[in-house]
């Protein structure tokens, strides 16, 4: 009875995600209390609607309920319990129900947590949502429903798919997930106000702290998306420009373009068709992700295989948003004020000039990611573009990026000097490019890449300490510091550790991949490694063969490591399992292969990787998190708001009295 449970709670959400549409855009719209009223416990309502269908299949998964056709594709009964829940998002229908939970979790956050916007605007957002959430509630029950029962009941499952028998699974998706379907709030907002035909700095400032936590959570799920594979897939690299990879990094491009937009039309009433084409962009790239990961027109180590015609639906549902967005605004553009005016040497030029090159950005790996397989589509053969293509296009837009992060940051509001500028900064500019090309040579080798990166990452790092460093000596006694700019420096000081990290594992990572017998040794990066024995150790669905192997430096042993190269029993799939020995300013990464022939005193094969610094790569998307999480809970904009809430109830009562 538990799956009919869950199944009956999902035809019941789409018939409240439908109610919620109609009414609270229609009565947004119409202006409507009785109808407006209804959005706020709606969403409510949806969530524990959501909720409770997404319980019932964790139960299905946790009792071996193996009648129910998604936990026999995805469990077993060896299963571990940690990999039996994980499991629950481990497929197609299950990760479409969490999507659903993610995005019912943001309306719920809406409804809880904008008591201080006005009604309609609210019941429009929620409306707007609702919309969407019949979409793909219709996609779950019409393509992808996860209780579809069995008529032949198995006695065990096919288990879950080794590669994500990881705690990778049990963090990595629902972050990203929250950060995917976090996109849909800053485009609910878009479209409310163009419903409303008010794109004023209003809704920008409302707009704003939702727009950051959607990105301060696919920043985290990207990171440790990337991370996961480092360790887990046995190859040693932290990106490879995978599809479904770049699924999910082309909405966080747009989103860091919509929240520096977002800034300057709350602050100058600026860039408002920039920022509502933004917001629709960076949910229309979420879409576009769900569609290459669940259409079956790529083969990923991240896709789901699943049937193309489900592809069609959500093809035809990207189509409706897209299509029914871009018309609004088409209908409302003309409408939209110019704002106020700047010169061509000030913030409001800067920003506007990064966010052209994130949008060039994005739209360079766009095409890198989609013309395989239009090529493809179109039968004109096959086509693999990789990671030269995106090295070579994408590294380079991202220089003056990194350049004008430091100059926007600098520059003043409406008309500056680059004169003014240059005094400013010059002195960050000398010490950068002095520390960024003598630095490589500490490494052994100068580089003129390296050199680039490193005089990048000090600029941006001297440039907000300094920026910081006046702010606070130009800080009358009893003025507070707003929490955005603390916010913005700590992002950018985070961007700048990831390119150190990046620069330093791209100019420097050496890697062997070599045929070891045992008492063998191999050197890389100053450490020699000895393969010491091999031995099997049985697990609780696997068993594995276990390496031991000698990090030695200056002639002693500092450690031993431990690589596995396991075997599912309900799988055919072996999987590596690394080695790493971590560190602040270097990694020491170590691979067990195959064994290479049949005797008794075979050689194995074994690959060693030290990377410089490649943990700088994580620690930085941690710190621009952090950054993001200090601006998203900047004090200044309830106060704002409460202080135009307080505003519109002194114009009512003096209203009613008159």
């Amino acid at each position: 009875m538990i799956p009919e449970l869950g199944h009956f709670a999902l035809i019941l959400s789409l018939l409240v995600a439908l109610s919620l549409g109609v009414f609270g855009v229609a009565g947004g719209h119409r202006n409507r209390a009785d109808w407006m009223a209804f959005a706020r416990p709606g969403a409510q309502v949806l969530w524990l609607l959501t909720a409770i269908s997404f319980a019932c299949l964790t139960y299905a998964f946790y009792t071996n309920d193996f009648s129910v056709q998604y936990v026999a594709q995805q469990s077993n009964t060896q299963l571990p319990m940690l990999y039996k829940i994980s499991a629950v998002w481990g497929g197609h229908e299950g990760s479409l129900l969490l999507w659903m939970l993610m995005l019912a979790s943001w309306m719920l956050a809406v409804s809880l947590f904008s008591r201080q916007l006005p009604d309609a605007m609210v019941a429009r957002v929620l409306g707007v949502l609702g919309l969407v959430s019949v979409g793909f509630l219709l996609f779950m029950l019409l393509t992808s429903n996860p209780f579809l029962r069995l008529a032949d009941i198995p006695e065990n499952g096919r288990s879950l798919n080794p590669l994500l028998q990881d705690p990778g699974l049990v963090f990595h998706p629902p972050l990203l997930y929250m950060g995917y379907v976090g996109m849909a709030i800053p485009f609910a907002f878009a479209i409310a106000a163009l419903l409303n035909g008010r794109l004023d700095a209003a809704w920008a400032r409302w707009s704003r702290p939702w727009a950051t936590a959607a990105w301060i959570f696919l920043t985290l799920g990207i990171a440790l998306g990337s991370w996961w594979a480092y360790y887990e897939l046995g190859w040693g690299g932290w990106w490879f420009w995978d599809p479904v990879e770049n699924a999910s990094f082309l909405p966080w491009l747009i989103c860091t373009a919509l929240i520096h937009s977002l800034a300057v039309t709350e602050k100058r009433g600026l860039f408002r068709n920039w920022t509502i084409i933004l917001a629709i962009t960076s949910f229309s790239l979420s879409l576009l992700g769900t569609f290459l990961v669940r259409s079956g027109v790529l083969t990923s180590v991240h896709a789901f295989a699943t049937d193309p015609r489900r592809g069609v639906f959500i093809l035809i549902f990207l189509a409706a948003v897209v299509g029914g967005s871009l018309a609004l605004f088409a209908a409302r553009a003309s409408k939209v004020r110019a704002g106020g005016s700047f010169a061509l040497v000030s913030r409001e030029t800067f920003l506007l000039v990064n966010n052209v090159l994130l949008t060039t950005a994005t739209a360079s790996v766009l095409l890198g990611t989609l013309y395989p397989l239009i090529i493809d589509a179109l039968n004109m053969g096959k086509l693999s573009v990789g990671p030269p293509y995106f090295n070579a296009v994408f590294a380079p837009i991202m220089v003056p990026v990194l350049f004008f992060m430091v100059i926007g940051s600098y520059a003043r509001w409406k008309n500056d000097t680059l004169a003014e500028i240059g005094k400013r900064l010059r002195p960050v500019a000398i010490v950068s490019v002095l520390l960024g090309c003598s630095l490589p040579f500490l490494a052994g080798s100068w580089s003129p890449i390296v050199a680039v990166g490193l005089t990048l990452a000090v600029w941006i790092m001297l440039g907000s300490a300094a920026h910081i460093y006046r702010h606070i000596r130009n800080t009358g006694p009893g003025q507070s510091t707003p929490l955005s700019f603390w916010g913005m420096h700590v992002a950018h000081i985070g961007i700048a550790v990831c390119v150190v990290g990046i620069t330093m594992v791209k100019g420097y990572e050496t890697e062997k991949d070599v045929a070891m017998n045992l008492g063998d040794t191999v050197s890389v990066g100053g450490y020699t490694f000895r393969l010491i024995g091999i031995k099997q150790v049985p697990g609780p669905n696997y068993k594995a063969d276990v390496g031991t192997v000698e990090l030695i430096q200056d002639g002693k042993v500092i450690k031993n490591l431990y690589p596995e190269k396991r075997a599912y029993f309900a799988s055919s799939m072996p999987m590596t399992e690394a080695a790493i020995d971590a560190g602040l300013t270097r990694d020491v990464y170590v691979s067990l292969g195959e064994r290479l022939d049949d005797s008794a005193t075979s050689a194995w094969a074994v690959r060693v990787y030290h990377k410089p610094f490649v943990n700088w790569i994580w620690f930085g998307c941690l710190v621009m998190a952090m950054g993001g999480s200090l601006a998203a809970l900047d004090k200044r904009y309830r106060k704002k708001l409460a202080k135009q809430v307080e505003t519109k109830g002194i114009a009512n009562a003096k209203a009613v009295a008159a």
